[in-house]
């Protein structure tokens, strides 16, 4: 560096001349040598050797210092006053630059070195740099200087690096003389081989797609027309045939006329930001036709339902029974579950009363449900079935029709006797009905009975109850007595002590789903039959 070598010169000019202060033997007092080197700019040191009991020089110590002075390991100025150099610089011992010092030092004359490599820590990263030492002898020492030659390199790796990790690369086009310079990335966001040299602008459309070309040609007129900076994004197809999205940004410098002379800018490769961006496009509209598809689905099977079940709540007089019925969706508008429930008078004069569950929600659970419904009563009707009969079959006709989407279901199926009060109920794993007799609650004993589609060698057994006057029976899906954070025995326990409380009421089965089913905690539909004779 030409001020390092300037301050070198004068140092050694200075140092050379006798001053006032000079000891006897010619060398010069420190304070002096510190404050002539204190007006020097660059990088300069004053080393003074130690020599051992025969007179060999075993090190050097810094005496003094250039403002401006740095070593090696980053240290300025006053830091490096007083430091050895074997002690600091360990490695240097026996190096060219060590045998320098000490010809220059013996002979009166001057060295310098051919650039050498440092391993410096810093930060506690090692990393190798550059320097170029000179180093005269002078008054009994040595002016010293160092300089960093890669400092330059160093800002141009780190513009290689910022390139790449940005996927681009510097474009310079020298308007004037027709000339082109492309950075070394450049020609990787274009895949195109070095040595062909930068892409012309007559080059380039035939690489850019034909769709593109009108706006790209805009773009660039308005850049070297009208001097305006663009930021445009096209597409080119490269070598290998691959479509890579490209992006330019560039500015004009113009002359006294406004002409532009000059064009600086870069091109980076967007392809990957595209493609994701496209896959993200591809995913909403996927999930906006899958959205679609299931609000489709979602009011079909709703409108199934409310053709099957279409009342909320009913009273109904069968058979001489009085039968309360309400079907309560978890959340309105949302998807629709497989509860259900049926209550007729069938020709023979008794009643069926049936309350089911489907597992799932949506359209198939609508199917299902609609499935067990009508095929329950139609074999209650023309038949005459047992109700654990029809349990059975419709055990066998759900594992049939289900072979494609497996599911279950729960169910419990009853028939009244007006004659002899007496009830016939089965059950296919479904919750126990709950009997309030003379003010007291209790569940009735379950009788053998799996869900139905669980198993193809089912069992399910009848029970009989007779119904007194003043009897209240509740026949419900499990989403009266399940909730969030609530174990089933605390479901139970609370239906039957709510019930027992609502029975006295014009309307028990209105009381006993408004302290039930608040509007937090439920997690699935509630379809509950209230028979009272």
């Amino acid at each position: 560096m030409d001020i390092t070598g300037d301050a070198f010169s004068r140092a050694r000019y200075l140092l050379s001349r006798p001053t006032p202060a000079d000891d006897g033997a010619g060398t010069p007092a420190v304070p002096a040598v510190q404050e002539m080197l204190d007006a020097l700019p660059g990088s300069v040191t004053f080393l003074l050797p130690v020599r051992d009991a025969d007179g060999e020089v075993v090190d050097f110590r810094i005496a003094a210092a250039s403002p401006e002075a740095v070593d090696i390991g980053g240290r300025r100025g006053g830091n490096l006053v007083g430091l050895s150099v074997v002690e600091t610089y360990p490695t240097v011992v026996g190096t060219e630059l060590w045998h320098g010092y000490l010809r220059a030092l013996a002979t009166g004359g001057r060295w310098e070195g051919e650039p050498f490599q440092y391993e410096e820590v810093l930060a506690g990263i090692p990393r190798l740099s550059r320097f170029a030492v000179r180093a005269a002898a002078c008054r009994g020492g040595l002016v010293v200087s160092w300089a960093r030659l890669d400092s330059g390199e160093r800002e141009q790796r780190r513009l290689t690096v910022m390139q790449r990790l940005g996927g681009m690369g510097w474009a310079d086009w020298d308007l004037v003389r027709d000339v082109i310079t492309w950075s070394e990335q450049t020609y990787a966001v274009f895949d195109r081989d070095p040595e062909l040299g930068p892409m012309t602008l007559e080059e380039l459309p035939r690489h850019v797609l034909a769709e593109d070309l009108p706006a790209l040609g805009e773009t660039v007129q308005r850049l070297l027309g009208d001097g305006e900076p663009i930021d445009h994004t096209f597409r080119i197809t490269t070598p290998a045939g691959q479509v890579r999205h490209v992006r330019i940004v560039a500015e004009a410098e113009s002359d006294a006329h406004g002409n532009p002379v000059e064009v600086h800018g870069f091109f980076q490769d967007r392809t990957a930001e595209k493609q994701a961006e496209q896959r993200l496009l591809d995913q909403e509209r996927t999930a906006l036709a899958q959205q679609t598809r299931l609000t489709s689905e979602r009011q079909l099977a709703a409108r199934l339902q409310h053709a099957l079940l279409p009342l909320d709540q009913r009273s109904l007089l069968l058979a001489g029974l009085t039968v309360d019925v309400s079907y309560r969706p978890q959340q309105q508008d949302l998807d629709v579950g497989g509860d259900w429930y049926s209550a007729i008078e069938l020709p023979d004069g008794s009643a069926l009363l049936v309350v089911g569950d489907v597992a799932g929600h949506g359209l198939d659970a609508v199917a299902t449900m609609a499935q067990l419904r009508f095929s329950a009563k139609s074999m209650a009707i023309t038949a005459g079935i047992p109700p654990q009969t029809i349990l059975g079959r419709l055990n066998t006709l759900l594992l049939h029709t289900a072979q494609q989407n497996p599911t279950t279901a729960t169910m419990i199926l009853a028939r009244y006797e007006p004659d002899t009060a007496k009830l016939t109920w089965a059950r296919a794993g479904h919750p126990p009905p709950l009997l309030v007799r003379r003010g007291r609650a209790r569940y009735l004993p379950l009788p053998e009975g799996i869900l139905l589609g669980a198993t193809a060698t089912p069992r399910y057994e009848a029970a009989t109850l007779t119904l007194e006057p003043g009897d209240h029976l509740l026949i419900y899906t499990d989403g009266l007595i399940e909730q969030r954070g609530q174990a089933l025995d605390e479901g139970l326990a609370r239906l039957a002590s709510t019930a027992e409380a609502c029975v006295g009421h014009p309307r028990p089965l209105d009381g006993i789903l408004d302290e039930l089913d608040p509007a937090r905690g439920r997690r699935d539909d509630i379809c509950v039959l209230h028979i009272a004779r």
